[in-house]
């Protein structure tokens, strides 16, 4: 904890924090000590309690994803309510875990909008790696009735769920331009050169004309 507090950067904690990031440590830093410290499962956990943002993102890089009980990922998920953690520990834990798909189930159908976008992350990684099971025109149902007045980070998991089904469902790929056309959700999401627009008609676009290329 005193190593973290050491690499705290007030500039960076500047940025951080107009994305809902209450941390000021370089995430390079971050990713540097998880390098010298490998796989610590209990000292994971305890960095988690100490409910700091840059010891828990820490703590993500250097646990034992498949170590995790069910209950435990839940929790830590509602307690887990900035971006980067919430985005780190569906990506990097929760996605390795074998109980990934009932969280997505339960998550999915959760009230509270910042865990349901959890459930629409990892309805994603299913929609592109594996889809069988998964009634994508009812996803496309959902989105096109939800998806305009969601909250951000819900809004934000969901256009992501629209574009990867455009992307790589081509049986589905003209509704889900269309969707994206009609409700012009981030259509406007200031972009930097040479990025791809979050936006889900030009993101399937560009995305597939890529696959075109190759």
């Amino acid at each position: 904890m005193a190593e973290l507090s050491a690499l705290e950067d007030p500039k960076i904690r500047a940025v951080n924090e107009r994305h809902g990031d209450d941390h000021g440590v370089n995430l390079g830093k971050i990713r540097e000590i998880a390098k010298r410290l490998k796989t610590q499962q209990d000292l994971a956990r305890r960095l988690w309690q100490t409910a700091d943002t840059a010891a828990r993102l820490l703590a993500l890089l250097i646990c034992r994803p498949k170590a995790f009980e069910r209950d435990e990922l839940d929790a830590m998920l509602r307690e887990a309510r900035t971006p980067k953690v919430h985005d780190w520990l569906v990506n990097y834990v929760v996605k390795k875990n074998p109980h990934a798909e009932t969280l997505r189930l339960a998550w999915f159908a959760d009230p509270d909008p910042v865990v349901a976008s959890a459930g629409w992350a990892l309805t994603t990684e299913r929609v592109a790696k594996k889809p069988e099971g998964l009634d994508l025109t009812g996803l496309l149902d959902d989105i096109e009735t939800r998806m305009k007045d969601a909250p951000d980070r819900l809004q934000w998991a969901m256009n992501h769920c629209l574009a990867q089904i455009g992307i790589e469902h081509p049986g589905h790929r003209a509704r889900a331009i269309a969707i994206g056309e009609r409700l012009e959700v981030l259509k406007d999401y200031p972009t930097p050169p040479n990025c791809t627009s979050p936006f889900a008609p030009v993101w399937i676009a560009e995305m597939v004309r890529r696959r075109d290329d190759t």
